[in-house]
């Protein structure tokens, strides 16, 4: 059985380390023992190193050190990348203010992502983006629905290729 792609928003690697909301980072941690067990293809993009890259220098090592317990593909960006981004702000489902947030859908969606994790509520994790790039994805060459949860979704629910 085909391997679920996974992608990792920011949000799923920093709440690993993320003191202040200790039900989410343990939530993460857990999920992470599963992650490093290889049950799933991780995809990274640019962005995810960008972000981590600007946290202090003792949160960036800790989150680089979990990242070195998993294995994962990094995304390469692409003329396509800017395009899908730019179309995710153009159909109004996000802003230009939250273009990181644009790219790691874009990643997800152009590098055929079966989930998006995030913890990004706001502007990832919420039925209006949901519906609006299950949208995208029809309207585009991508044809195929991405599903958007929290990371605890897959602690509490087995989720597989097969509905």
């Amino acid at each position: 059985m085909k391997k679920l792609k996974l992608y990792l928003d920011t949000s799923v690697v920093s709440y690993l380390d993320q003191k202040d909301t200790p039900i989410e980072m343990k939530q993460t941690q857990d999920l992470w023992e599963i992650l490093k067990t290889g049950k799933y293809n991780i995809l990274l993009s640019p962005v995810v190193f960008e972000e981590i890259d600007r946290c202090t220098e003792g949160k960036k090592e800790v989150l680089y050190n979990y990242l070195s317990m998993i294995n994962y593909e990094t995304a390469i960006a692409t003329e396509d990348t800017d395009t899908l981004s730019q179309y995710i702000i153009e159909k109004g489902i996000l802003t230009e203010k939250q273009l990181l947030d644009t790219y790691h859908i874009a990643f997800a969606i152009e590098n055929g992502c079966d989930i998006i994790l995030s913890w990004n509520f706001a502007h990832i994790v919420n039925i209006e983006t949901i519906n609006g790039i299950r949208k995208i994805t029809f309207d585009t060459q991508y044809n195929k629905i991405i599903d958007i949860y929290a990371p605890y979704v897959l602690l509490n629910k087995e989720v597989d290729n097969n509905g």
